[in-house]
């Protein structure tokens, strides 16, 4: 039979010599008065012009510079969720400064550790961003913002497989690893324009999320940058419930968050009136049909979704271009070469096994920062394991069935939660589904299902609905209702929280 693998071109390489900041701003000399941001408040709209922005920039790349940093230093971002942010994110890329933005809600205590083990040159500090004491050069933001009036730097170019910057991700054993990446990496990201966004110059995309997480850096506002279209994004502190109406106020044509956020979008309302909107995109978690039909219901549109990780930027995805097919993540990019791997290589077409990407895909990281076993452990032959499980039909069309730590193992058979969730949530009138296993005495694990509703459901009835709709390994064999489900700081639901709370609620009973 065929073997999952994508049979797609490779990608033309990426020009030398090279910069990222200088091609997120290629189109900036030639629309210098067009907009490229505008930062939408309920009551006024900060403006930024491709002319300005490019301007500020250079500036902070000038000022970083004679503050005293040098190509090649690390310079760690504790920043709040402002337009502060993608500047001096940029303005030290543009010199050959390797920034490592963070999330500002990490605490004082996670972020001691990413001190020591980066040893940066420098530290961006916003008030009232959590950040240990440090003997090292601190840059406030009234000085960062001095700097953008600064003459122009000129762009640090240079092989695009160096060090550009630096993100944190989330640990396999729980402690956060140091993703290195390449200038190339924004190159890679050429491969979503049109096989994930449909993007081109005349969009206005807004991004749900913060200035500071990587999906909006990415998709929110270097994307549309580098198209030379205007990105959206909603002042910090803006309520979700404001969304739709900033949406269709500003006609933002294409919008993109997480599944959650979706979901909080569509608990309130039934009907959206967004009549420029194109098109959505949703990635960070798997996007469930229910949710997908419910936006189309709602708007008239589509959501596009897209699968990728710190370790390399997207590289399946749904695209407007292509019909959807339910359940699936869409497929590989073209120019992408990716394969569907088991302990003795490819499988075949419909067998599960790990989604991985070819180890020379321009958008997969440098390594691990320090941990070159680390990095290798992620490797079989030629290919990058992504951690994450699915199959690949005989159309190319990959389908996603949870994180290989997330598997469940019921009785033997290997379940994945995803399907049992995705099987709960079309049960008349639930809200979010999690389901996981949980060990109730020694090396007896059962599958719990945890979920949220307006009004309590039956577990018989509950039963009885999985019983028509799941095989009997599959099946919870408790249904526990939940005034919230947990999630961590980007509304991704957090599985491994919900033995915690099984625990503690057997224990009151």
């Amino acid at each position: 039979g065929m073997l999952s693998v994508s049979q797609s071109e490779p990608f033309a390489s990426c020009p030398a010599p090279f910069n990222l900041a200088a091609y997120v701003l290629g189109k900036a000399d030639a629309q210098q008065h067009k907009i490229a941001l505008e930062v939408l408040g309920s009551a006024e709209t900060e403006e930024w012009s491709y002319g300005n922005l490019k301007a500020a920039v250079l500036g902070t790349g000038t000022g970083l510079l004679q503050a005293g940093l040098t190509p090649g230093d690390l310079l760690l971002m504790r920043l709040g969720n402002s337009v502060d942010f993608p500047i001096a994110y940029l303005g030290a890329i543009s010199v050959g400064i390797i920034p490592v933005p963070t999330s500002s809600q990490l605490t004082e205590a996670e972020v001691a550790p990413m001190l020591d083990e980066l040893s940066p040159k420098a530290v961006l500090r916003a008030n009232g961003v959590a950040c240990p004491d440090s003997a090292r050069l601190v840059i406030d933001v009234p000085r960062l913002r001095e700097m953008r009036d600064l003459p122009p730097a000129a762009f640090n170019m240079g092989d695009p497989n160096r060090l550009g910057y630096i993100v944190y991700t989330s640990g396999t054993a729980g402690k956060p690893r140091a993703v290195m990446h390449a200038h190339r990496a924004i190159w890679a990201r050429r491969l979503m324009m049109k096989d994930w966004y449909g993007l081109t110059k005349n969009d206005r995309l807004m991004h749900a999320g913060a200035f500071n997480w990587t999906y909006t850096l990415g998709t929110g506002l270097m994307d549309p940058w580098t198209m030379g279209a205007t990105a959206l994004i909603a002042e910090d502190g803006t309520d979700l419930e404001e969304l739709p109406l900033l949406l269709e106020r500003h006609g933002a044509t294409i919008f993109a968050a997480a599944p959650g956020v979706y979901r909080k979008l569509l608990s309130s309302k039934s009907q959206l009136t967004l009549p420029e909107l194109r098109h959505g995109l949703a990635a960070g978690e798997k996007l469930s049909e229910n949710l997908r039909r419910c936006w189309q219901d709602a708007t008239g549109t589509q959501v596009h979704e897209a699968f990728g990780m710190s370790e390399c930027s997207t590289f399946i995805s749904a695209s407007p271009d292509a019909p959807a097919v339910p359940e699936s993540l869409g497929r590989a990019q073209a120019g992408r070469q990716l394969c569907i791997i088991g302990k003795d290589g490819p499988v075949d077409r419909g067998q599960l096994g790990t989604i991985a990407v070819h180890r020379d895909d321009p958008g997969l990281m440098l390594g691990y920062l320090n941990a070159e076993a680390e990095t290798q452990a992620r490797f079989q032959g030629e290919w990058f394991l992504s951690g994450d499980q699915g199959r690949m039909d005989a159309d190319g069309n990959i389908f996603f069935l949870g994180r290989s730590d997330d598997m469940m193992n019921a009785g033997g058979y290997r379940v994945s939660p995803l399907e049992v969730e995705a099987a709960l949530s079309k049960f008349p009138g639930i809200g979010q589904v999690a389901v996981t296993d949980i060990e109730v005495k020694a090396d007896a694990r059962v599958i719990m299902a945890f979920y949220t509703a307006q009004s309590p459901i039956s577990e018989e009835a509950l039963a009885a609905f999985t019983y028509e709709n799941l095989a009997g390994y599959k099946r919870p064999r408790r249904y526990i209702r939940l005034d919230t489900l947990p999630t961590g700081p980007n509304g991704k639901l957090l599985r491994r929280a919900l033995r915690p709370i099984y625990e503690a609620l057997n224990g009151q009973t």
